[in-house]
């Protein structure tokens, strides 16, 4: 576990390092630009130095570096269930704004299915994590509330007073469920209430995939959070800015076209937040393959009531956030959201 810890401290430093270097930058004719797109040898030798250079660091430095990954790895997250909803929003928005009856259409089929995949997924969570014949009231508790959730998406965004969708809740019901999947997956193995684990199940091959849809999730996390997302765009760029420019007369073109040529090109996501989301990205890693630093299970990955309860926790924040969007307006009808 402390290998880990040493490694992901170096990954910190370095997109740490990265995200001081970038901040302030607006547009492409700053120096940094080239930095974010380019200089690819010297980077990896920083972050290849950096990374020998942890494993000389005293263990009171990493186990500090331990205990504020625990926060960072929270924190990524929250930043996680931020751009999920605000993908499910955008992606309604981009279908309703179509106008026609087979994006309704589509619209409606996805969230059906997507409801279906929900219960069906928590189904098949009765019979894994409840065998007969044991007490597993806590896994009930978890899955009995996974389905009051998701049906309780779908009632509120429906109500007549809430602007709300089916799609995003459907979406989110289905994130819950399998976030529940995951941390029912977590439990130790010698608890009688996993049946996947009683069984067999979780094979090295199984563990193997399960760390490559991890990986996948946070490189996918971090590349959303700098690149897609409107309120982590700067300023400048096009994506943060609502005002248009106007047309330019046929008599002004080759005026105008010096003029754009001349003006700065803004760019187009946030360099040091997509950094920044990459060092989270790093903690969040390490609390993965470490167990959340807990013993329980030190031979195994992300094993342990500590890795169960952060996914659950996790799913319920989820849950509150979705709903919070719905409701807000109705509770503070003066702000804008």
């Amino acid at each position: 576990m402390e290998a880990v810890l040493r490694v992901s401290m170096g990954n910190f430093l370095f997109f740490g390092i990265l995200a001081l270097v970038m901040i302030g930058v607006k547009d492409q004719n700053d120096r940094r630009d080239s930095w974010q797109h380019g200089g690819w040898t010297v980077k990896f030798v920083i972050w290849l130095l950096l990374t020998i250079l942890m494993f000389f660091m005293p263990n009171v430095v990493i186990s500090i570096y331990g205990t504020l990954s625990t926060f960072g790895a929270g924190l990524f997250l929250l930043v996680q269930v931020l751009i999920l909803l605000d993908a499910t929003h955008s992606w309604n928005d981009s279908w309703v704004a179509k106008d026609e009856q087979k994006w309704y259409y589509a619209l409606l089929a996805v969230s059906v299915a997507c409801y279906i995949a929900a219960f069906a997924i928590s189904g098949l969570l009765f019979i894994w994590f409840n065998p007969s014949g044991h007490d597993c009231g806590l896994n009930v508790f978890f899955l009995v509330m996974t389905m009051i959730l998701a049906f309780s998406f779908g009632v509120i965004a429906l109500h007549p007073k809430v602007n709300g969708s089916l799609l995003p809740a459907s979406v989110i019901s289905v994130y819950c469920a399998y976030v529940c999947y995951t941390g029912l997956s977590c439990e130790p193995r010698d608890y009688v209430c996993n049946g996947l684990h009683n069984k067999s199940a979780v094979s090295t091959s199984t563990l193997v995939l399960g760390m490559l849809t991890t990986v996948l999730s946070v490189l996918y996390s971090a590349l959303r959070a700098g690149s897609s997302t409107t309120f982590l765009s700067p300023p400048s760029s096009p994506k943060a800015s609502a005002v248009k420019k106007p047309l330019l007369d046929s008599e002004d073109v080759e005026e105008g076209k010096e003029k754009k040529e001349k003006e700065p090109r803004p760019v187009s996501y946030s360099y040091m937040f997509f950094h920044l989301i990459f060092a989270l990205a790093s903690m969040y890693s390490a609390m993965l393959l470490s167990g959340w630093s807990s013993s329980e299970s030190a031979d195994l990955i992300d094993v342990g009531w500590t890795s169960v309860w952060v996914r659950i926790g996790t799913e319920w924040v989820t849950a509150a956030l979705y709903v919070w969007t719905l409701v807000a307006p109705l509770i503070m009808p003066d702000r804008e959201f």
